[in-house]
């Protein structure tokens, strides 16, 4: 038998997900459980929504659902802070969007990213998740908090955890500062859930169920506007849709802000960089290619990135469905799942990690990324000045010995004897074969210096990235070190910092997991480039001996 509750006092909703119920109304609940202080259920006219637990009367006691964080499996996904006998109202997000700078290579005045005049469809992110449709709930409440609003006895603390008073900090403003105090609120779908798991090395991230690439095609040069505009358009060609989409260098930058705002935690490998002139260039699209692969390759690589859904709408919505784009782009841009709220939808393992042990890890990543930024640096230096003398200085030098030889030969024919047609034509064959080798050194650096180069930078985004993911981590490190201080004074509850500290958890397993998941995708990466250079440089120097032995081969008959 369903669940019955009777209302108490009238409520109108004031929010998406909410319904409003009246004095003595009997209404259908789908758990005894209230989620911070609401309860999910339906209303007399059959309404799906949210009403606050205080409000309602529970007639008939069912056995209540156990939800749990800690968990990956299909239970409903919320985070089990202590439950507050008043509703929490979730707080706005700021939206800080990176909008792009003038001059950039594609310009930002046309229809794309014009304000959509398409209406958000119920139960998409810009309508916040207002959708309760199905068998039981699809969405849950989610809130952080950790003292319930107007409710004297949890109140008994003095003192609570200071904020930074520095508020443009990476800490503040990627929100990890108002998760870890409790601040954060917001809605969470199962399809938003990002589980943490518990691997060989530590905590790493969830593998993706459904592994996918995306290939990169030739770019195209195409125009609008009766060719007053051109522009570049790539070819993309997801494996798991096998459909070919067409995107911009716009839509890539995009995505790439939508991505860093979204996941505070996350190191999103950057974009190549904007260009505004010589963009049409034959060199600069293909290395601009180039570039794009890699970012791609590490963007279906990661297990978060790859199946969020502002990526996949990148990657699916067909190119000439405008209405389509328009729609998900505005949806992305509504994502209330951002920032603070973004560590709602993380699950973590159930036995919390040590915090000393934590703290030991991050330094020592610390160390290692400041290590490897140097070294990749001092190599990318190394391998473009060792490319630059092999396109023009060791062309040249080869090119001037191979003429050298040829000059001999020439002087050789004054002396027009039979005997010696034979050494004249191998003399000049050898100078034209060390013509030759110039060339394959020019050549070379396509083959096997520019692709480390480009792995080079790619990894130089990276490292660029944690200090601030690092930043956040030690921020929340610092919150719990001042709420076990405020502990030991007496000025606040063990229970409020029991809080801070659970989700300092949340915090920590989800760097750990990014950490674990980079270490993991640089030896991949390392070694298969590597491999790839090695092999380059044999194949190159065989062609060399074979260009080599061929000249010898002239002196057999000479």
């Amino acid at each position: 038998m369903a669940l019955r509750a009777r209302a108490l006092y009238d409520f109108n909703s004031e929010n998406p997900g909410e319904v409003s119920v009246r004095e003595n109304e009997i209404l259908t609940l789908y758990s005894e459980q209230d989620i911070d202080g609401w309860f999910e259920g339906a209303n007399s006219k059959g309404e799906r929504g949210l009403f606050p637990a205080s409000y309602v009367e529970i007639l008939r006691n069912d056995a209540a659902s156990t939800f749990n964080n800690n968990s990956c499996t299909s239970s409903p996904p919320f985070t089990t802070f202590s439950a507050p006998t008043q509703p929490q109202q979730h707080p706005q997000q700021p939206q800080t969007y990176q909008q792009p700078s003038p001059g950039s290579d594609d310009d930002w005045d046309d229809d794309w990213d014009d304000s959509s005049t398409v209406a958000d469809e119920p139960g998409t992110v810009g309508g916040r998740y207002h959708d309760f449709e199905g068998n039981g709930p699809s969405t849950y409440r989610v809130s952080t908090s950790s003292m319930a609003r107007g409710n004297a006895q949890q109140a008994k603390s003095s003192a609570t955890v200071s904020r930074n008073l520095n508020r443009f900090s990476t800490f503040v403003k990627s929100g990890g500062e108002a998760f870890v105090l409790g601040e954060a609120s917001g809605f969470v779908k199962d399809g938003d859930k990002i589980c943490v798991v518990m691997g060989q090395y530590g905590p790493e991230w969830q593998e993706n169920p459904y592994p996918f690439a995306c290939t990169i095609d030739d770019p195209t040069k195409q125009t609008k506007f009766k060719g007053m505009k051109s522009y570049i358009s790539y070819k993309l060609t997801p494996t798991h849709t096998q459909n070919q989409v067409n995107r911009r260098y716009k839509h890539f930058d995009w995505l790439y802000a939508r991505l860093v705002e979204k996941f505070p935690v996350i190191s999103v490998p950057h974009i190549p960089e904007k260009q505004a002139t010589g963009r049409f260039e034959e060199d600069f699209i293909s290395k601009r290619r180039k570039g794009l692969i890699w970012w791609m390759n590490h963007m279906t690589s990661h297990p978060v990135l790859a199946r969020c859904d502002v990526f996949q709408h990148f990657l699916s919505c067909n190119s000439t469905d405008e209405k389509a784009w328009k729609q998900g782009k505005r949806k992305a841009e509504k994502d209330e799942m951002v920032g603070a709220n973004f560590f709602l939808t993380i699950s973590t393992p159930a036995a919390p990690l040590d915090f000393q042990e934590v703290e030991s890890k991050i330094d020592g990543f610390k160390t290692f990324t400041k290590r490897m930024d140097d070294s990749t640096l001092q190599l990318n230096a190394t391998v473009n000045e060792f490319a630059r003398k092999q396109i023009s200085g060791f062309k040249k030098e080869y090119q001037k010995v191979g003429l050298s030889f040829k000059v001999l030969s020439q002087a050789f024919e004054i002396d027009q004897q039979a005997y010696s047609t034979g050494l004249n034509q191998a003399i000049s064959f050898t100078g034209d074969a060390y013509e030759s080798i110039g060339d394959y050194f020019a050549e070379q650096p396509s083959k096997d210096l520019d692709p480390i180069m480009d792995l080079l930078g790619l990894y130089q985004g990276h490292l660029a990235n944690y200090p601030d993911i690092i930043h956040v981590q030690k921020g929340a490190l610092t919150k719990v070190k001042e709420s076990h201080k405020h502990v030991e004074e007496g000025k606040m509850d063990r229970a409020q910092a029991e809080g801070i500290n659970e989700r300092c958890n949340i915090i920590s397993c989800a760097t750990l997991a990014e950490i674990q998941h980079f270490h993991q995708i640089r030896v991949r990466d390392f070694k298969a480039q590597m491999q790839h250079y090695l092999q380059q440089q044999i194949a190159f120097f065989q062609k060399i001996t074979g260009k080599l032995e061929e000249a010898l081969q002239k002196y057999d008959n000479a």
